[in-house]
């Protein structure tokens, strides 16, 4: 669910939007292709290309990291006559967190692309923003570079899993009525390796990333304020998203609901009455640990984090995703695990979602 992350809340889009267009919504019955939906779908207002993942080099250390291109609808239909009049505006987030060094840095980009430096869907590349880079090679392997003032991230992703779809109908819902939905699946298990840059010391790491890919027009409801989302990646080989959207009034939204994936692959639907999410500890208003407990599964596991101050302190919006450690029970035995975090909505709510 990843998702929707909302830098394109930052703009205020009706500022930017053409009165007249008519943006595609998230129907039942998507039919998924791939590697079709890796690239863009412009007749969507939003879509996002999201990685994160838990490193550790040779020495040891260890660090999340998080590198999302996102694309934010202007108008289907762009007067022609300037290079400066765009169909589309580009973001970027890039973060490390030191977890053994207990620091977080992050930088985000933004661009127009008017000349080409930002852009989506060309040839290998999927997404590009000055120096930052997405591209999927011919036999399916990712490539991620990010280079920033203290940070840099050089990363070859290899899928161990097949595309999981999320929801039901090829559409996963947000909230009630026609529409609120996405078209959302994931890679939820990639080998990771490469070179990561911090204060100008280089480390040769080795990890598991998780790929988010989702696109809508229209996802939350009036009443909504944010949302819960986690990902796990556990020892077993099996994976878990959830997502527990939040009303106003800090209640969970019966719209929430999850994937839980087996060491084959296969997916089971999880619904909000499958799922006890229940938060242990805050830091300045986050709830960054939590109590898993999903009993059709017999799971019951505690998601923490090394690093609580993983808060992406934009100004304008505010959000925590940060990386966490999974330990507790399946059916009365032991597991282990590595994911992410992320909470919004707990500083400001989220509007440009709302329709």
């Amino acid at each position: 669910m990843r998702n929707f992350i909302a830098i394109f809340i930052l703009l205020g889009t009706g500022f930017f939007s053409h009165g007249e267009d008519v943006w595609s919504s998230a129907q039942p019955g998507w039919n998924y292709q791939f590697p079709r939906d890796f690239g863009p779908h412009p007749d969507f207002k939003t879509e996002w290309w999201y990685f994160t993942g838990n490193l550790r080099s040779s020495d040891g250390h260890e660090f999340g990291y998080e590198l999302t291109f996102f694309r934010q609808g202007i108008s289907r239909n762009p007067p022609a006559g300037s290079r400066f009049i765009v169909r589309d505006l580009r973001f970027a987030h890039f973060t490390i967190s030191d977890l053994s060094g207990g620091k977080f840095y992050f930088q985000e980009k933004t661009s127009r692309g008017a000349f080409g430096e930002a852009g989506f869907g060309d040839g290998s590349r999927l997404a590009w923003i000055d120096g930052w880079e997405l591209q999927r090679q011919n036999d399916g392997t990712f490539t991620l570079h990010a280079v920033a003032e203290k940070m840099a991230l050089t990363l070859q992703l290899e899928t161990q899993k097949p595309p999981v779809i999320h929801g039901e109908n090829g559409v996963s819902i947000k909230a009630s009525g026609a529409g609120h939905a996405s078209c959302y699946f994931s890679l939820t298990r990639l080998k990771t390796d490469g070179t990561l840059v911090l204060n100008g010391r280089s480390f040769s790491v080795t990890g598991q990333s998780w790929f988010d890919r989702e696109w809508a027009s229209n996802q939350l409801s009036p009443n909504q304020i944010g949302w819960n989302w986690f990902c796990l990646q556990l020892d077993d080989h099996t994976e878990l998203m959830l997502y527990q959207m939040r009303r106003r009034d800090g209640s969970p939204d019966p719209a929430s609901s999850g994937t839980f994936v087996d060491s084959g692959g296969r997916t089971i639907h999880l619904r909000a009455g499958d799922l006890r999410l229940i938060p242990l500890k805050k830091w300045n208003d986050y709830p960054i640990d939590w109590q898993v407990r999903i009993p059709l599964l017999g799971l019951d596991v505690k998601v923490t984090t090394p690093l609580p101050d993983q808060e992406l302190a934009l100004g304008t919006i505010n959000y925590w995703e940060g990386a966490t450690r999974i330990e507790g029970t399946r059916n009365g035995h032991p597991l282990r695990g590595v994911g992410y975090l992320e909470l919004t909505g707990y500083r400001g709510a989220l509007v440009d979602l709302q329709k």
